[in-house]
This record gives C-alpha cells, sequence and structure tokens, in this order.
C-alpha cells in the first residue's frame, strides 16, 4: 500500500509531502500505481525545485520513500499553487482508481515559518 500526505498552507501551496510504502498491484517494475504516483512526486518535486525563489529539500533515502518540504515559496504562490494543485488532484485521481493499492491524505493547515 502507498500512503501519501500532503500538508498544504491556507493558500493552497504545498508545503511537506510523503510517499511511502509500494502498492503492489503488479510486479517490480511493472506496477502501474507505483509507476504513477512516482512521476506525480518526481514531476512536482522537480517543477517546484526549479522554480525562481522557492526552495525545496527532498529526501529519498531507499526505494518505496520519497518526501519534501517547500522551505521556501514566494509572497505570489500562483506557480507554486499550480504544482501543488498537479500533485493533489494527480495523487487522488490514483487513489480514487486504485483505493486498495493508495491512500492519499491531504490537511491544510497554517504555515509556522515559510522562510520569507
Amino acid at each position: 500500500m502507498i500512503v501519501a500526505e500532503v500538508s498544504l498552507d491556507e493558500a493552497g501551496i504545498v508545503f511537506s509531502c510523503s510517499i511511502e510504502g509500494h502498492s503492489g498491484a503488479g510486479p517490480r517494475g511493472s506496477d502501474i500505481v507505483c509507476a504513477a504516483v512516482s512521476i506525480l512526486a518526481r514531476t512536482a518535486l522537480t517543477t517546484l525545485s526549479n522554480m525562481e525563489g522557492v526552495v525545496v529539500s527532498a529526501n529519498a533515502p531507499h526505494r518505496g520513500v520519497l518526501g519534501f518540504v517547500v522551505e521556501k515559496a514566494p509572497e505570489n504562490g500562483a506557480a507554486p499553487a499550480g504544482a501543488s494543485a498537479f500533485l493533489v488532484e494527480g495523487l487522488r485521481s490514483v487513489a480514487r482508481d486504485y483505493p486498495d493499492f493508495c491512500i492519499v491524505r491531504v490537511r491544510t493547515e497554517r504555515r509556522q515559518d515559510n522562510g520569507n
């Protein structure tokens, strides 16, 4: 089972994401659920990391684990909000289509310190 946890600030911008586990929906290397979740998370992470004014730290200590934290985002968060929506909606879509293999938890909370 893949468990994805995403924390959003009040503006809908992701400030942390943690994804762990293996879906078990198919053989290693041919698992469409793992592939879908992996590409969504990696694309969102890369997109956020390449944005001007955004600072992201990531951790992927081994297969089946990926986490990242947006340490700093610009005041005008239109671009980070788009990447955040992409990630959340994509993960929710996978969880809807494959509920036995993927769980997504999204919470909105006040950002303690966004680095600005």
